[in-house]
C-alpha cells in the first residue's frame, strides 16, 4: 500500500498533524512527516513533491498558515493528489490560510479541508487509497458503522433527557 507524505511548512504546525496521523495508525497506513517550505526552502519542496510517487507515496497533505502556498507549491511539481491542511494562525484564525489556498489556478488542483482539520484530511487520504484496496475499504466501512452506532447512541441519549 502507498504511504501518505504529510508536508508541515513550519515544525510550528506539527501539534495540527496529530489527529490525522491518528488516523493513519488506525487505518494501519503508512505515512512519513516533514519540514518543507514554499518560501523558505522551495527547491527541497519542490524536489520532494517531483520524487514522491516514485518514493512511494499516494497522497500529499500540505500543512501550511498564514501565506499557505504550500499546498500549491506541492501539486505543481507532483501528479499525485494534494490535500491542503489550512492551519489558524494568529492572523485572521486560519481564514487567511484558507484564502491563500482556495484561488489556485486552473491545472493545479488543490483539495482544500477546513482548518485545523487533520482528521478529515487523514480520513480523505485513506478514501482514495482505499478505492483499490479491498482491506481498506472494509475498515473504513467499519469506521463509518462506528460512527453511526456513536450517534444514533448520541440520539437515544439526547432523546431520553430532553423529550418528556
Amino acid at each position: 500500500m502507498r504511504r501518505i507524505a504529510i508536508v508541515m511548512g513550519s515544525d510550528s504546525d506539527a501539534d495540527k498533524i496529530k489527529p490525522a496521523v491518528e488516523i493513519f495508525d488506525k487505518f494501519g497506513v503508512g505515512y512519513s512527516v516533514r519540514v518543507l517550505s514554499a518560501h523558505r526552502t522551495p527547491d527541497e519542496a519542490a524536489e520532494f513533491a517531483r520524487s514522491a510517487q516514485k518514493d512511494g507515496f499516494g497522497a500529499i497533505i500540505a500543512v501550511a498558515g498564514k501565506a499557505a502556498h504550500l499546498g500549491g507549491v506541492l501539486a505543481a511539481a507532483t501528479t499525485l493528489p494534494v490535500v491542503a491542511l489550512p492551519v489558524s494562525t494568529s492572523f485572521l484564525d486560519g481564514l487567511d490560510s484558507v484564502l491563500s489556498i482556495l484561488p489556485m489556478p486552473s491545472g493545479v488542483p488543490v483539495a482544500v479541508m477546513g482548518v485545523n482539520s487533520g482528521a478529515n484530511a487523514a480520513l480523505f487520504c485513506v478514501r482514495m487509497l482505499a478505492a483499490d484496496d479491498k482491506a481498506l475499504t472494509d475498515k473504513y466501512l467499519a469506521y463509518v458503522a462506528d460512527m453511526r452506532k456513536k450517534t444514533l447512541a448520541a440520539d437515544a441519549a439526547i432523546q431520553a433527557e430532553f423529550n418528556k
